[in-house]
């Protein structure tokens, strides 16, 4: 039995979700959106020119924007970005038609994958220990998901076969 519920992946920035995602519509064949790409088209700007040029602020209301939007649509697999869970709006929206699972890897993982990243702009200027903090921090949101997927022992077929089983008996 088949959820017609949309995939929302969360986690940090670097914890897989738009590979994840894109093999994981396929499997389910279920459209994916990435909404960091999204944004990106729509500005006609990279992430990190969009935070350079505009500030994090402006960056954080056109997220929120195209997320709602993005999670309004039915049969999808939706990226979030690494912030995006933060925002009330965008949770209770989650929460409304969606089943959420947070890729959850240990600080290390993360802060290796992102530490000194020239495409991540919120952790590009940050020592390790704010990387630490911000996750952190994060998790606190994080936890609020329907489901946590403890990723440091899997590899990328047992989570997206985690996740679709779940999906798939709900």
């Amino acid at each position: 039995m088949k959820s017609n519920k949309n995939i929302v992946l969360i986690g940090m920035m670097g914890s897989g979700k738009s590979s994840i995602g894109k093999i994981l519509s396929k499997k389910l064949k279920l459209i994916f959106v990435d909404v960091d790409k999204k944004i990106e088209d729509s500005e006609n700007l990279k992430v990190s020119e969009i935070f350079k040029k505009h500030g994090e602020n402006y960056f954080r209301k056109i997220e929120e924007k195209i997320s709602l939007k993005s999670l309004n649509s039915e049969n999808s697999i939706i990226s979030l970005g690494g912030g995006g869970f933060i925002n009330s709006s965008i949770r209770k929206m989650c929460e409304k038609n969606s089943l959420s699972f947070w890729l959850d890897w240990k600080n290390e993982t993360i802060i290796k994958r992102i530490y000194k990243s020239k495409k991540r702009p919120l952790a590009m200027n940050l020592t390790k220990a704010q990387i630490n903090n911000l996750i952190k921090e994060r998790s606190k949101f994080y936890s609020l998901s329907d489901y946590r997927i403890a990723c440091d022992k899997l590899d990328k077929v047992e989570i997206i076969n985690k996740i679709s089983d779940i999906y798939e008996n709900k």
